[in-house]
Formats: C-alpha cells, sequence, structure tokens
C-alpha cells in the first residue's frame, strides 16, 4: 500500500512540475541593473535583462522640460527624497520610452534598477512589490504603452499599489508609465451623460471619476507631443551622426528626410532615427 501511494505521488509531482517555470537565472542587482518581471500561476520571478541600447538623454531633442523634470524626480528618489510617480503621455513615438531608457543608462551608476512589467503581469504587481519593500536598493517599476480596456481589471492592482492599499508602496519603489493616452483608460461619450451642473462647479459622473482616478495616483505627469519640422530636422541630423560616420548633413538629406516624414504621416524621433538608418544605410550601399 505504501509503494502504490508513493507511486501515485511521484506520477502527481512529475504532472505537476511539467507546469512549474524554468529555474531563472541568478539575479545579482550588484550587477543586474534591469530585469522583467514575469507572472506564473504561483507568483512571479524576476529575470535579469541587457538594457537594449546606449541611448543618452543627451540623444534625445526636443524633450528638455520632460527630461529634466524626470531626471530630477529620479536623482530625488535615488536620495532618499520625497518623489512622485510618473506618467509619460502623449504622441507615439515622441521619446518616451527611449527617455526610461536614457534615465536607466544615465542613473545605474546612481543606484538605480529598473524592472519592466508587461501590462498581463500587472495582476501580480503586489507581488513584486512586496518581494522588493526590504531589499537595498531603489527600483524602477516600469510598465510601457500602458492602457485598458473598458473592460480589463487589471488596472485595480495598479491602482492599489499606486494609493489604494493601507500601506502603499514601500520607500524604495516607484512606478513610472508611458502611454499614448493620459487617462489610460478608452472614454466614451456615454460616460459624459452622468456629468452635470451644480451651480456653476462642473461635476462629473461616477464612470468618468474612476476613469480620472487611475491617473490622477501620478504624482508627475509629463506630455509629449509631435515634433515640429525644426526639430524632427535637428534630430534626424543628430541620429545621422550618430549613425553615419564621417557622413555630413546636407541639402540632399535634409530634402529626403521632410520627403521620408510626409509620407509616414507624421513627424517625431522615432520617424528620425528610422530616416537616419534608411540614409546611412543607402549612403553606405553607395559608397
Amino acid at each position: 500500500m505504501d509503494a502504490e501511494l508513493s507511486q501515485r505521488l511521484s506520477r502527481l509531482l512529475d504532472r505537476v512540475e511539467a507546469w512549474l517555470p524554468e529555474e531563472p537565472p541568478q539575479l545579482d542587482w550588484s550587477q543586474d541593473v534591469a530585469a522583467l518581471w514575469q507572472r506564473h500561476a504561483l507568483g512571479g520571478q524576476l529575470l535579469p535583462v541587457q538594457v537594449r541600447d546606449a541611448v543618452t538623454l543627451d540623444d534625445l531633442l526636443g524633450v528638455e522640460r520632460q527630461k529634466r523634470a524626470l531626471l530630477d524626480n529620479t536623482r530625488a528618489f535615488l536620495r532618499g527624497l520625497p518623489a512622485n510617480h510618473a506618467l509619460l503621455w502623449g504622441a507615439r513615438g515622441s521619446g518616451k520610452s527611449s527617455l526610461v531608457r536614457a534615465l536607466l543608462n544615465t542613473l545605474a551608476k546612481e543606484g538605480l534598477r529598473l524592472i519592466q512589467v508587461d501590462r498581463h503581469d500587472l495582476v501580480g504587481l503586489p507581488a513584486l512589490v512586496q518581494q522588493l519593500r526590504d531589499r537595498p536598493q531603489r527600483f524602477v517599476v516600469y510598465c510601457d504603452d500602458l492602457s485598458f480596456e473598458g473592460n480589463d481589471d487589471a488596472y485595480k492592482a495598479l491602482k492599489s499599489v499606486l494609493d489604494g492599499t493601507l500601506t502603499g508602496p514601500p520607500e524604495n519603489v516607484l512606478l513610472y508609465a508611458t502611454s499614448n493616452r493620459r487617462h489610460l483608460l478608452p472614454e466614451s461619450l456615454s460616460d459624459n451623460a452622468e456629468t452635470r451642473l451644480v451651480g456653476d462647479e462642473l461635476h462629473h459622473g461616477d464612470a468618468v471619476e474612476e476613469k480620472i482616478s487611475l491617473s490622477d495616483r501620478f504624482g508627475l505627469w509629463l506630455a509629449f507631443h509631435p515634433f515640429n519640422q525644426d526639430t524632427y530636422l535637428e534630430t534626424c541630423r543628430h541620429w545621422v551622426g550618430q549613425l553615419g560616420e564621417g557622413l555630413e548633413w546636407s541639402e540632399e538629406a535634409r530634402e529626403e528626410a521632410v520627403r521620408f516624414a510626409t509620407l509616414r504621416g507624421g513627424r517625431s524621433g522615432r520617424a528620425a532615427w528610422q530616416f537616419a538608418c534608411h540614409w546611412v544605410g543607402r549612403q553606405g550601399l553607395e559608397r
């Protein structure tokens, strides 16, 4: 009987083992500066990752105010001073994600550590924050391209961690998010049906208040707008100089950059980078 039970337990463990995540690589925060949080059925795990590129704050043009505000906020956080969670919102390709990466490249030596969380893994955010609570390092937990659908309950975990629990987030954790939406949730015309005027004051309905309340938990809002032509061309010139050693900025390059943006239907830092790749690559082939 004992042998039969042992065999059954062994078979059961073999089946359960197939569902367990693989053992993650060893994470050493004294060496690793970035990690990815992956949620699974038994909680979650941190996977060390290499920083994608060496982009610096000097590489990002046209967003001087946003760079200074986020840099000051993060440095205050690293020094144990009061700092705000940050929401970077606005036009696509305008440098929101690049600014976070550049910030890590700049401040990693000062102690900044970055953990990226995918929107679909936000349900495990409370478990991650609890895991970081007693560590000596200071972490920015980062969610890129954050937005939620109307019936998406994952935002409740983020809302709770930001400002909704009894204990709140630990003092060594800040949350930074990027989004094309300022309010993160879609807004429909019907949401305004309950809005009413009381005296001279406008009172929003519950649906609107619910959608605004998540964004309100970020104390620092940084807006990113489409580039004007001068900023776009200056960014193109910068990246052509960075990618093409000895390649000069010419009138031909300028005209091609304008044409490139026109065909894409917009000017942005991303479009400038893509033009530089196109132009430098083509010039290299012609040589």
